[in-house]
């Protein structure tokens, strides 16, 4: 008979390999669906979690294709037939573990040998709008802004997003660039068309102005159609600043053009005196970014220029292949004037150029994004630099051109000149309104100008998408629902 004391220590040896045994085996790796079919894991243990794109059994196996959204190519799991379960459909939530091996269809590199399938969540496909044999266009999904999410265009247009702000960003950060975190409450009217959301606090103490009104801060407080006023505060101080973030406008207008909020990428730039250095940055800025998503998710770009657009690539091609074209505003007019086309708004000299005419003027120069120079001084904001050239009157901006969208940028050189702009802004009765922003001129000011480029557009004419409502996670626009 052993002593106590060794027939504990067996006990506790024997415990200690069972630990061991179980350690050992081994663990499946988990992978994001993307890597799993990068086949750089083949024979080893996986564990991929996503949702079911198709199902299909058969007598002795049964076949998923499984996406988590990280790649547009679906993973092929086979599994037993024994594996299979009725709350596996088309949608469910899935977690999975098997082997990665070669598959023998030519269709793809590799497939996962199931071992385990655990519904995480199930999807009745009878309920669920999107139905696994039907092709559903841009305008049935855009019913189901909750849920366009789970379709191949608009989980490609998400990643799309994604890497796109990662190349604007990448950009300006290659060029010396510092962000700003621009405010989304602010004071400002920057665009000065009045469309402005007012916030104002619910059920909360206000103050009150010299005028009686009350209001959360000592005036009324707005969301921020432009970050481009605080921006030019920072420019004061750095060569090169930029903000990427949300803005608003009230505009009544449920058009294919048009969002209550929306992204802008904006840039000021210190330092100089030329319209060309502002437009040498909105081209450069134009062709990095789109080389990126040729280049990063060739897929998902492939897959809106075939289904949603048809022949676009040519145009893209072609606009990475030749240089921005430049006229000047007079110019655009006479165009205009020469042209066959019946418009229907008037093209005047001293009018403002609509998206009819933008477009034609895209195509009449040849389906390349095309600058617009020196529009009319009457026409721009207070800050716009005045080029004082008699008779025209002109002022120092630019907008930038695009095909199938019109404008998409629009930038000028600010107004430097101290007394010339506390004339404007008087005339305009913004001079007590804006007394910070003439303190900009008084404190080592410098020439500088900067632009704004909408992110949405810039995503439009990159996939040739008609409506901005298809390129943006949850529209807002007037009269529509919110989430």
């Amino acid at each position: 008979m052993l002593p106590a004391n060794r027939l504990w220590l067996s006990e506790a040896a024997l415990g200690m390999l069972q630990s061991l045994r179980y350690y050992c085996q081994e663990t499946p790796r988990k992978l994001r669906i993307c890597e799993a079919i990068s086949n750089l894991e083949v024979g080893t243990k996986i564990k991929v979690q996503g949702w079911v794109r198709s199902v299909r059994p058969q007598k002795e196996n049964l076949f998923l294709h499984v996406n988590d959204g990280s790649s547009l190519q679906s993973l092929q799991v086979v599994a037993s037939s024994e594996l299979n379960h009725r709350l596996l459909t088309f949608g469910s939530a899935v977690e999975i573990s098997g082997s990665l091996v070669t598959s023998p269809s030519r269709k793809q590199d590799v497939e996962l040998q199931a071992d385990q399938i655990d519904v995480v969540g199930e999807c009745n496909p009878v309920d669920f709008p999107f139905k696994i044999k039907e092709k559903h266009g841009l305008e049935y999904i855009r019913q189901f802004p909750h849920l366009r999410c789970k379709t191949n265009a608009f989980s490609s247009l998400l990643r799309i997003r994604s890497e796109a702000t990662a190349a604007i960003q990448q950009y300006f950060k290659e060029k010396g660039f510092i962000q700003v975190h621009t405010p989304v409450l602010t004071s400002n009217d920057c665009e000065g068309a009045g469309e402005l959301f007012q916030v104002e606090p619910a059920g909360q103490e206000k103050n009150q102005d010299e005028e009686g009104h009350q209001h959360f801060f000592s005036v009324p407080a707005y969301l921020t159609v432009s970050g481009q006023l605080h921006l030019e505060v920072m420019a004061g101080a750095f060569p090169g600043v930029y903000a990427f973030g949300p803005t608003f406008r009230a505009e009544n207008s449920q058009s294919r053009r048009h969002l209550a909020e929306f992204y802008m990428v904006e840039a000021e730039i210190s330092f100089t005196q030329s319209l060309e250095d502002l437009m040498k940055v909105m081209e450069d800025l134009f062709r990095s970014t789109t080389e990126h998503l040729l280049s990063q998710c060739p897929e998902d770009v492939a897959l809106y220029h075939k289904h949603v657009s048809p022949g676009y690539r040519d145009y893209v091609d072609l606009m990475m292949k030749k240089r921005f074209n430049v006229i000047t505003y007079t110019e655009a007019i006479n165009i205009l004037n020469s042209s066959s086309k019946k418009f229907a708004f008037k093209t005047d000299w001293g009018s403002d150029l609509q998206t009819e005419h933008e477009k034609y003027l895209v195509k009449h120069c040849g389906d390349v994004p095309l600058f617009v120079t020196d529009y009319p001084y009457a026409l721009k904001p207070f800050y716009t630099r005045d080029n004082q050239d008699q008779p025209l009157h002109t002022a120092a901006a630019v907008d930038l051109l695009v095909p199938g969208v019109g404008e998409m940028c629009g930038g000028s050189l600010r107004e430097e000149r101290l007394d010339l702009l506390k004339s404007r802004l008087a005339q305009a009765g913004l001079d007590e309104t804006y007394g910070w922003y003439l303190d900009l001129r008084r404190f080592g000011s410098v020439p500088h100008g900067g632009f704004g480029m909408g992110f949405e557009r810039y995503l439009q004419c990159v996939l040739g998408v008609d409506n901005i409502k298809d390129v943006i996670p949850f529209p807002r626009y007037s009269r529509s629902c919110l989430l």
